[in-house]
């Protein structure tokens, strides 16, 4: 009998006008969607009313439904004056327990760094609320020159490394939900 599959959530993480990350998280999930052991979701933070405050509202307790349901997330973050986006962590802070004993991904995308400062920053975050952050990441330096009209790439390290960051993910995911199942993270 085999398990079902690994239900990964996407956030988007910019909510800004004129955001450049929604073409990398499309790119992103249509890897992803190439996996038969992956259930996909977008979570795009810009459609999505959190609030500042940390209230409990219905929005808010959808939001976490869907992180207590996941099994795995990828976080797509643009680079902001070498940090990640206030909307990406307040996302974080609204949800807690939910997050725990979860593996996470990073997909970054800026300008010379290619958002990496924003990923080595959210690292930190992930590791509080009990993540486990996976080693591989995809960053994309200068990205908007790395996507054609299609949303497509042909940036060899972008490919490689999506590949083996879902991989690294889908191995975590299982690891984690096997022992979540056996014994409940003692968080």
């Amino acid at each position: 009998m085999s398990a079902p599959p690994i239900r990964l959530e996407v956030l988007i993480g910019s909510v800004r006008r004129g955001r450049f990350g929604p073409v990398v998280a499309d790119w992103f999930v249509r890897r992803a969607r190439q996996r038969a052991d992956l259930d996909i979701g977008v979570l795009d933070l810009a459609d999505i009313s959190l609030p500042v405050d940390h209230s409990d509202t219905p929005e808010s307790q959808s939001f976490r439904r869907r992180i207590d349901e996941a099994d795995a997330f990828v976080m797509v973050t643009p680079e902001y004056n070498h940090g990640y986006p206030a909307a990406l962590k307040n996302a974080i802070d609204t949800a807690k327990q939910e997050w725990r004993a979860k593996p996470v991904g990073f997909v970054s995308y800026g300008g010379l760094s290619g958002g990496l400062r924003a990923t080595e920053q959210l690292r930190q975050v992930v590791a509080e609320v009990h993540m486990v952050s996976i080693r591989q990441t995809v960053s994309f330096h200068q990205a908007r020159k790395r996507f054609d009209a299609a949303g497509e790439t042909d940036d060899g390290a972008a490919l490689d490394g999506a590949e083996r960051l879902l991989g690294q993910l889908a191995w975590w995911a299982e690891v984690l939900r096997a022992a979540r199942a056996a014994n409940p993270y003692p968080g």
